[in-house]
């Protein structure tokens, strides 16, 4: 794989040039505030822009965020990620409010060198997200004149074909941010050199989500330990009561499946945390995986199971994590994640966080984020990279 960096670029030098970034800023926001709760996705690419700035590059950012239909919506607006950009930055931010209309066009026309401009929510736009090619290009052709280089910092975004992430990067000299390229030597090297023994640990709720992951893992981990909402479908395919807890009764076969392939390398939970109600102050007990009452549902592993993965853990020398054990934004079921991923943080070795509601639950658990080797900030492009398959994104930027 031959990708130009943000080094190459540099060396080629952008001072007073205008540089066109990609940027992963679809961070979370409150439903009731509209304040900016998680900056982990800002902060990821502080690097890349700061070098750019340091450089006199002028730059022009853009990202998505949420999933709007193709048309502008006020809850989706990028307007507070520019103010938390500029106060991360210390320095100002002018934020355009269109994608690629006259706002856009006088912002951009008048951003110095070292100034930075946010473009609105690119997704405000149908052809950023269309599957018409045409559309997605001519969207593609009005982006690129806002820049004379590109380079991609988005890797949460990587796994998608839009016309920010695919069709502008052939439109313009193209070049991997910092970020960019540090994940993908990551998972480049859990997917194809992974010291051993090797650990996964999944959760998340649905296996149908996982299951092409699990596939791809199965044959090349030492154990697999599968927690959160999915574990209990695996535990019905052992042939345990699982009360009403989630169960995803289609995909029985397949765990059984999965469990008879895989000799003894998954490894399920020996208890649950089963509450009557998905609630923070539901009555909620400890008990043993074939002992869960029929009117409770599981949501979060024990502390024997917390202890047993804990054990499996402690002996790798490479672990991949991606998913909750429980639903840790309610305290009582907030545990058999923390547990885990604090034993994660005591490895001797390569640890991998994927991204997703797991790099959410280090940092709403305040737990120390330099304790892990690498926090993804793609959870999904973490997954599809480790499937094995080609991401848009990552292929755009090879020459």
């Amino acid at each position: 794989m031959s990708i130009r960096t943000l080094d190459d670029l540099l060396a080629e030098g952008v001072s007073g040039r205008r540089v066109l970034v990609r940027a992963d800023l679809n961070v979370p926001l409150d439903k009731e505030t509209g304040a900016i709760t998680d900056d982990g996705r800002i902060r990821a690419v502080l690097p890349t822009l700061g070098a750019l700035r340091d450089a006199g590059a002028a730059l022009v950012v853009c990202s998505h965020l949420g999933r709007p239909k193709g048309a502008p919506d006020p809850k989706y607006s990028l307007a507070p990620v520019a103010a938390r950009l500029g106060e991360l930055l210390g320095a100002p931010v002018t934020f355009a409010e269109d994608t690629v209309g006259d706002s856009a066009r006088a912002a951009v026309d008048a951003v110095a060198p070292g100034g930075v401009v946010l473009l609105e929510n690119l997704r405000f736009n149908p052809g950023e997200t269309s599957k018409d090619e045409a559309e997605r290009g001519e969207f593609a052709d009005r982006l690129a004149a806002f820049g004379e280089a590109y380079v991609d910092d988005a890797f949460g975004a990587v796994h998608r074909k839009h016309a920010s992430v695919y069709d502008v990067a052939a439109r313009l000299p193209r070049f991997a941010g910092r970020l960019v390229l540090r994940e993908v030597e990551v998972l480049a090297k859990l997917r194809h050199e992974p010291e051993r023994p090797y650990v996964v640990v999944l959760g998340g709720s649905k296996v149908s989500d996982k299951l092409a992951v699990i596939e791809a893992l199965l044959p090349t981990v030492d154990r697999l330990l599968i927690g959160g909402g999915m574990c209990f479908t695996f535990l019905k395919a052992q042939g345990h009561e699982v009360g009403k807890s989630l169960l995803e009764e289609e995909m029985l076969d397949t765990c059984r499946d999965l469990l008879a392939r895989s000799a003894g390398r998954i490894v399920l939970p020996v208890d649950v945390v089963a509450a009557t109600a998905f609630a923070a102050d539901a009555d909620h007990e400890t008990v043993a995986v074939d002992a869960i009452p029929a009117d409770r549902l599981g949501l979060d592993v024990g502390p024997a199971t917390v202890a047993a993965f804990a054990q499996e853990i402690s002996g790798a020398r490479t672990v991949f994590w991606n998913g909750p054990m429980g639903v840790f934004e309610l305290a009582p079921f907030a545990a058999g994640t923390r547990g885990v991923a604090e034993a994660i943080t005591k490895v001797d070795g390569f640890t991998v966080v994927g991204g997703g509601d797991s790099a959410a639950a280090v940092r709403a658990l305040g737990l120390d984020e330099s304790s892990f080797g690498h926090i993804s900030t793609g959870g999904g492009a973490s997954l599809e990279y480790l499937e094995g398959k080609a991401l848009p994104g990552v292929v755009a930027l090879e020459n």
